[in-house]
């Protein structure tokens, strides 16, 4: 199963780029957007799918905005094997 979450999250410059960011710190939807300059819909849709796959978490669930989202065990094990297979290792 990690081979299909890393094959999916390389896919898609934008779920690399969510996971790499809250790798870095817990964000908000809106910091995504804009630390990553795509629109809001794109991140939150993004958000959900990556949830979905368990690779992040969301800290205040009940919140209707201003969510706080934070990179799961998991999502750090695929981000380091993609840094891994890649050779890069800045992030």
């Amino acid at each position: 199963m990690e081979w299909e979450d890393i094959s999916y999250v390389i896919a898609s410059k934008i779920r690399f780029g969510v996971l790499t960011s809250l790798n870095r710190r817990i964000m908000t939807p809106m910091q995504l957007s804009k630390e990553l300059d795509i629109p809001i819909s794109l991140v939150s849709r993004t958000l959900r799918e990556l949830m979905e796959k368990g690779l992040i978490v969301c800290l205040t669930p009940n919140r209707r905005k201003s969510k706080m989202y934070d990179i799961s065990l998991s999502g750090k094990e695929i981000l380091n094997k993609i840094h891994e297979i890649t050779g890069n290792k800045n992030e």
